[in-house]
Formats: C-alpha cells, structure tokens, sequence
C-alpha cells in the first residue's frame, strides 16, 4: 500500500509545531530564570559570606531596622485598607455631591510618588515653611512656643505612604464591589439591612480577597520604598541596606540585611494566602442589574463628601499646588539644557525598559497559552517574583553575576587577544535597564496576561484553519484585540520605571542623571524648593496611565455595559 503524501506531509507539519513549542517553553524558562537570578544570588550570597561590620549591625541596629520596618507595614497596612476600602464603597454605592468625580479623580495620588509627596509637605510643614509661618503671624507666638508635630518621623513616613498607596486597594475594591451580584444586596435589603449593615455584612466579607491583595500591593511598596524613609531619616531595613553598601563600603552586610528583608516579604505573602484561606467567592445568579443607588442626606452626604476629598486633597490636589507655586517660584535654577537633558535620560531609559517588558511579557504570556504545561506556568510565576523585591536589593543582585560576567569576558579576551574589554555591561545603560525589568517585568506580564485571557480559543482555531502559525496568529489576531492591554502594560511600566529611585541611584552609569536623582540630590541638600521641578514633571507623566486604568475599571461589571457609576 503506497503511503499518503497528505498524511507524511501532516505528521510532519505537528511534528515542527511540537519543537517549535518545545523551545519556546525551554526559552522561556530560560528567560525567567535570568531575570531572577539577582534575586537568588542575593540570597545565596548572604549564606555563603562573612561580613567584619555583620556583628556590629546585628549588636546596634538590626533591632531598630525591623521594629521600623515592622511598625511602618503596619501603620500603613491600617491606613491603606481603611481609606481604600471605605472609599471605594462610597463611591459605588452610595450617592452623594461629587459621587462622579470622585470615582476617578481617587485613584490619581497614586501618581504621586512617595519621596516626592515626603518632598512637598516638609517644605510646606517646616519650621520656615508657609504654615508654621502663617501660624505664628496670627497668634503672634515664636517658635517653641507653641507645639507642631514633627513631619520627619515614623508616623510622617506611614502618613505619606499611605497617602499615596491606598488606590491599591480602592482600585481592587471597587472593582469587587462592581463585581458583585445585586441579589446578596436585595436580600441583605429585604432583611432590613441598611447601606452600612450592607456594607459590613455582605459587600466587605465578599470583598475580602480584593482589599487583602490590594493591601498586600501596598505593603510591597512600603517595603521597597527608600526615598521617603531615608529623607525622613527613619532606620528602616532598605535605608540600612544602602548604608552598609554605601557608606560602609560593605557588599556582604547590605546583602544579609537583603535576604532578611526578602525573608519579611515572603512572610507578608504567607500572611496573605492564610488570610484568604480555601475562601471562593462565586455568584449565585446571572443577573448584573444596576446596583442600588443609597441617596445620602443631611449630615450623611456631608460626611460622606469629606470622607472622600479629604484624602484626594492630601494625597494629589494640596502637593500638586505646592509642586507649582514651588516650580513657578523657586524652581530648579538650571531649567533649561541641563534639565531638558535630565528629562530626556528619564524617558529613553523608560521607554526602553517598557519597550522590551511588553516584548518579553507577550512571548511569555503567549508561549504560557500555547504549551500550559508545568514549565511555562513555572516561567511565568518565576518572572513575576521580581515585582516583590526592592530596588536596593535588585541592584545589589545584578551587580554581582554581571561584574562576574564582565571579568570573565576581559580574562579570556586578555589572554587569547591580549585586549582589555573592561567593564562592557556593569555601570551601563544595560545593566540598568535589566534591574529595571527584573523589578517591573511582573507589572507587564499581569496586564498581558489578562488581555489574552479575554480571547476566546475558538479564534486561534479558526486562524490556524487559514493556515495561519503561532507568530501570525499572534500578529494578526491576539495582537490587535489586546492592544489596550499592551499599551496598559507599557504606561504602567514606563511611568514605575520614572519613579523608581534605589535602583536608578546605586545602577546608573556616571553622570547619568534622571528626574528622580534630581529630585533625590535636590531634596537631600535641603534645596526643597529646586527639587519641585522635577517631581511636578513625574507626577504629571503619572496621571495618563492611572486615567486609563480608572476608565478600565469602572467598564469591569459584567452584563452592564450602560453600566455608569
């Protein structure tokens, strides 16, 4: 019996589908694994090496760094879900002077960074600052005559981290609360539940799983965040970090400090899954109607108004007018080449990382869809840890496998050309983009992911139907539906890597200067003030992205399109 051509010729085509996938899931691998390597080799490290200034941190002040940084993840974990939550649940149910616009304008301090919010309001709460100032005019007392709290402190540290983190946890919230069925509202209704029985007994247990992630998210930042405990002069494990690499001059010490905060984080994250247990949340019924609208009066909408402007105008309206009358004022004194210059740095290098983060987030992403096998789904989940680590720590990683990586390179040049290559990738641009996309590679692979879960695989089918392979599927079809989602990823990316501080400050090359290290050496040199023009400048970039992202959001209920809150 002659053998079929169409037959041979198919096997052959899925039997090149089959290696074709079969490399994209070892490549992927691969990738991930490259881009947590830092954070293994930080660890491995602190294991491996003795310290001489160890004993003496661990003596003097190892215990002020974690009761510090403990103090702080709680102060604004209690803020964070308080505000947020609280918000979130307003906003969405309740109707009240402003209802409309706070549903956006509450997610814009996020915008803010924190050291730059840090920045604003000790020039704004000092001593010469124009309150204590307008103070003393009016009651005609002279300083030390009167009592003001002392914003450069641990509670001013939790009070601006939480001012600028807790659209973490609106964000999520509301979105749960979009989410849910309006039959568990009917019944809580019919039981004579009003909005805030509804709230506390229905709305907030169904909620529970969105306000501990959002939570959690804000935890990370707190943890990561280094400009604003470092300017307030709080001891905290990543101002002891840069301390020991810095001025100490010590590697070892700043990577056991490391690995004792990547210990704290990882139990942040077991914290979070205990908390959320086996617990699903699932809907009873289709139904997504319109969710009741409670009609606040009287005293209620007052409060309810207050409730919600109060930290809108703490967290982005009181800083962006002291960011502008500052930067109109007093601003940077050398606006102009150096700081377009500095303007131009901040953007190519975010580009970059964001240009590179969403190509590598759609080969994982897609390769995860194509072969969701054990290794792709480990890929993907590798290549998110990177997102809970702080900058400091990403740096001190990266330094030492390419530093490793360059002195290898030079040997063998040296000994078989007899020419010095140097250092090719340690203090470049390279080397800089890469702790960036270690630390952010999770924020693009999450909004890409999310987009291509929204295509139905019955579209894949019919364009392989056409004849049409893995990467002209991708081009053509997946694509073009998820554009939203790339671009979502790139923005959020683009405007993490504008604000990214501890990384940018221990990686950059020399003389390579961004609007943040400018606010940064600004702030630290007591010239508030000149520090303005570059914060305004990234709080500025910072508002597009977040105007998306609210806009997403509020389209998130489902059966509802006309769905308007």
């Amino acid at each position: 019996m002659a053998p079929n051509p169409i037959a041979a010729e198919s096997k052959a085509s899925s039997l090149r589908f089959k290696n074709k996938f079969r490399f994209m899931t070892w490549l992927s691998l691969f990738i991930a694994a490259v881009f947590t390597l830092p954070i293994f080799n930080v660890i491995g490290s602190a294991l491996t090496t003795d310290s001489e200034i160890w004993n003496h941190l661990v003596e003097t002040v190892l215990t002020d760094y974690l009761v510090n940084t403990l103090l702080l993840a709680i102060g604004v974990a209690v803020f964070v879900s308080v505000i947020g939550t609280g918000t979130a649940w307003l906003v969405t149910m309740c109707r009240f002077p402003g209802h409309k616009i706070f549903e956006w304008a509450l997610i814009l301090p996020l915008a803010v960074p924190a050291y730059v919010m840090a920045y604003t309001y000790t020039d704004f709460l000092q001593v010469s600052g124009p309150l204590q100032g307008m103070i003393r005019d009016i009651f005609d007392v002279q300083y030390r005559e009167y009592w003001f709290p002392e914003i450069r402190s641990l509670p001013g540290a939790i009070i601006m981290l939480s001012l600028v983190l807790y659209p973490y946890v609106y964000m999520l919230s509301r979105a749960a609360f979009l989410e849910q069925s309006i039959c568990a509202l009917e019944v809580s209704r019919t039981l004579g539940c009003g909005p805030w029985a509804s709230f506390f007994r229905v709305a907030l247990p169904l909620a529970r799983p969105a306000i501990i992630a959002g939570t959690s998210l804000a935890l990370m930042e707190t943890l990561a965040d280094f400009g604003t405990v470092s300017f307030f002069g709080v001891q905290t494990f990543t101002t002891g970090i840069m301390n020991a690499w810095t001025n100490m001059g010590d590697l070892p010490a700043a990577r056991q400090l490391s690995t004792y905060l990547l210990v704290f984080i990882l139990i942040v994250f077991i914290l979070e899954k205990i908390s959320r247990g086996n617990a699903r949340y699932h809907h009873s019924t289709n139904r997504y109607q319109n969710l009741p609208g409670y009609q606040l009066k009287g005293l209620r909408k007052f409060f309810a108004t207050l409730a919600c402007i109060t930290p809108l105008f703490l967290g982005f309206i009181l800083p962006g007018i002291l960011l502008l009358d500052m930067s109109i004022t007093l601003g940077d004194q050398q606006f102009g080449p150096k700081f377009v210059k500095l303007a131009f740095n901040s953007f190519t290098i975010s580009f970059i990382t964001a240009a590179i983060a969403v190509l590598i987030a759609i080969f994982l992403a897609y390769t995860n869809r194509l072969q969701p096998n054990i290794l792709s789904k480990t890929a993907t989940r590798i290549a998110s840890m990177g997102y809970a680590v702080p900058g400091t720590v990403v740096a001190i990683g990266t330094l030492f496998p390419l530093a490793t990586l360059d002195n290898t390179v030079d040997a063998w040049m040296r000994e078989t050309f007899d020419i010095s290559t140097g250092l090719l990738l340690t203090g470049s641009i390279t080397a800089l983009v890469f702790a960036y996309l270690v630390r952010f590679l999770a924020v693009s692979l999450n909004a890409v992911e999310t987009g291509l879960g929204k295509i139905r695989p019955s579209m894949e089918d019919a364009s392989r139907t056409l004849g049409h392979g893995p990467l002209r599927t991708l081009k053509h079809v997946h694509i073009p539906i998820m554009r939203g989602s790339i671009m979502t990823a790139g923005l959020v990316v683009f405007v993490d890597v504008m604000k990214e501080l501890p990384a940018t400050l221990v990686m950059r090359p020399f003389n390579f200067d961004t609007l943040a290290t400018q606010a940064y050496n600004l702030a630290s040199d007591e010239r508030l003030s000149e520090s303005s023009t570059a914060s305004l400048t990234i709080v500025l970039v910072g508002i597009l992205p977040l105007i998306m992202l609210t806009r997403a959001i509020s389209k998130s209920r489902a059966g509802s399109s006309a769905q308007e809150l």
